[in-house]
This record gives structure tokens, C-alpha cells and sequence, in this order.
């Protein structure tokens, strides 16, 4: 069955496992030549395995490191000499360490403000040239609910999501007549093992990565004429506070 999406080009960061893995899977499903990047060669390459020849697009794994404006910018050189052009970037590479401010290394700031907020900045702004030249193109960033809502424990994470909000809505100005849209899924309690979370801990309620992936679908299908700026998402049924 065609999709409407069969030979247009995506780029997922943070594309080995969790949310970024789902979404890579939906993409290929949908018939889209999909390149995933992380820092792991060895997880991008037996994702790419696992996912290749689960539907009609395809897969290429890409390794670099999105902290490195330089790597960002190898990555997007190869997608685009490899597959043809960039029509989607999708943001997702993410890293959370909690503790008390007063707890909180140095080197455990940097890198949650380098990837989560950092990352999505170098990268995409070596994605605009080929995005522009795209007759559909987007950028959707994966942030968080903890975006907007503060938690104890999260002074750096909650400033690089809040950071992240921010700079998608400035985004989102800035390149609405250079034809990309911008958007940014929030989600909130995902069963994914992120940060301290083992995966299945919160299996029953919590949001899977496939929700988050079919959201991602969900806006690549809205027409030309229509931008869904911030889709907030969460469980339908968390466990009741006491």
C-alpha cells in the first residue's frame, strides 16, 4: 500500500533504542529512507539490522555525536550524498542525570545542556540548508513535559527541556517562510529505561515509544497549510497520587 511517503528522506538522532528506535521503525514502515545517527556504531548498526526490511523504506546508520557541531555537520553531509536530499530531521537525542543542585558535577550539567539542547541546535542548523530545499519539510523536536513542569532533583534537565521549548517556538518563527515547519512533541512518562527508570517499571501505564512515534506520524500526514507548534502527551491513566 502506498504511503505518500515512499523515497522522502528522514534523519532520527538518538536513533539506536528507546523513542528514537520506535520512530526510525514507524519512518520505514511508512516508506521512508531513514538514517539514524548515535554516538554507538555498534547499536546503530544491530538497530538497523533489527528494523531493515520491516516495511517498505530503508535504513542507513550513521554514527556521530550530536554534542560536536562538526560531527552534526558530517552527518547531514552523508545523509544527503547518500540518500539524495533531507525532507525530515527529527531532534531526539536525550540524556538525563538527576540530583540536588548542590549534588550536581560539573560534568553532569554540560552534558545534559550539550546533548538535550545543545545537540538539537547544531544539528539543525545543518540540516536548514537541505531542508530548504525540500518540497515538505519539518523539524520535530522530542522534548519533555518536564519542559514546563519543574521536579526536584531536575535542575539541569528541566533547564535544557525548558531551553529546548524556547528555542523550537523561536525556531518555529524563524523558518515558517523558508518552508519548514517546526514542532515539538512533550511527552511526559515513557517506559523506556531513560535516565534511572528501568524499562518495564512503569509498564501498564505509562506511555510507550510507539506512542510517541505515532505522534510523530501523526504530524507528517497534516497538510501544507497546517503547523501543530506543541503536542503535549500523556498517560491517559498514571497511578493516582496518594
Amino acid at each position: 500500500m502506498m504511503t505518500g511517503f515512499e523515497g522522502r528522506v528522514a534523519l532520527v538522532t538518538g536513533g539506536s533504542k528507546g523513542i528514537g528506535k520506535a520512530i526510525a521503525k514507524e519512518l520505514v514502515a511508512a516508506g521512508f529512507q531513514v538514517a539514524v545517527t548515535a554516538r554507538s556504531p555498534q547499536d546503530l548498526e544491530a538497530m538497523a539490522a533489527e528494523i531493515s526490511g520491516t516495511g517498505p523504506g530503508t535504513v542507513l546508520a550513521v554514527p556521530g555525536d550530536v554534542r560536536d557541531p562538526d560531527a552534526c555537520q558530517a552527518v547531514v553531509t552523508r545523509v544527503v550524498e547518500e540518500l539524495g536530499g533531507l525532507d525530515i530531521l527529527i531532534n531526539n537525542a536525550g540524556v538525563g542525570i538527576y540530583s540536588p543542585i548542590n549534588e550536581m558535577s560539573v560534568e553532569d550539567w554540560r552534558v545534559q545542556i550539550d546533548t538535550n539542547l545543545s545537540g538539537v541546535f547544531f544539528m539543525s542548523r545543518a540540516a536548514i540548508p537541505p531542508l530548504k530545499e525540500s518540497e515538505d519539510a519539518w523539524i520535530i523536536n522530542i522534548g519533555s513535559l518536564a519542559g514546563r513542569n519543574t521536579f526536584a532533583g531536575g535542575a539541569a534537565y528541566n533547564a535544557s527541556k525548558f531551553g529546548l521549548l524556547g528555542m523550537t517556538e523561536a525556531m518555529m518563527l524563524d523558518l515558517r517562510y523558508e518552508g519548514i515547519r517546526v514542532s515539538h512533541i512533550m511527552p511526559g512518562s515513557v517506559d523506556t529505561g531513560f535516565g534511572d527508570s528501568p524499562p518495564g517499571r512503569k509498564e501498564g501505564w505509562a506511555l510507550t515509544p510507539g506512542d510517541v512515534a505515532q505522534g510523530v506520524l501523526d504530524l507528517l500526514r497534516y497538510p501544507g497549510n497546517a503547523l501543530p507548534s506543541r503536542i503535549e502527551m500523556r498517560p491517559s491513566r498514571p497511578p493516582r497520587k496518594n
